[in-house]
């Protein structure tokens, strides 16, 4: 199942979208709690940095997948402001990224 959705851009954007909310839920939700209420900075240099390169592969994903299918700009746009928002890629996924 997961090496036949890597085998194609958009797929790989599938997962590394689901990768990288993830990612940001766990640095919403525990890293900055960690961090602000029990004195532990650490978590969020390790997420935080984890989060960050998901990100930008994110980011070169949705341009890569917007250029190769030829997605019209308000769709890459959407798919770009999306990421921002926590559980947005996870909205993405469902209602952007279906083949």
């Amino acid at each position: 199942m997961l090496s036949s959705l890597l085998r194609t851009s958009l797929g790989r954007l599938r997962a590394v979208g689901f990768l990288e909310g993830v990612s940001f839920l766990v640095l919403l939700g525990i890293a900055m709690p960690l961090k602000y209420l029990a004195g532990q900075p650490e978590a969020v240099r390790m997420v935080g940095m984890a989060h960050g390169v998901l990100f930008v592969l994110y980011v070169l994903l949705v341009l890569q997948v917007s250029i190769a299918q030829s997605w019209s700009w308000r769709k890459a746009l959407l798919a770009l402001a999306v990421s921002v928002v926590p559980f947005g890629t996870f909205w993405a996924d469902k209602k952007l990224f279906q083949e």
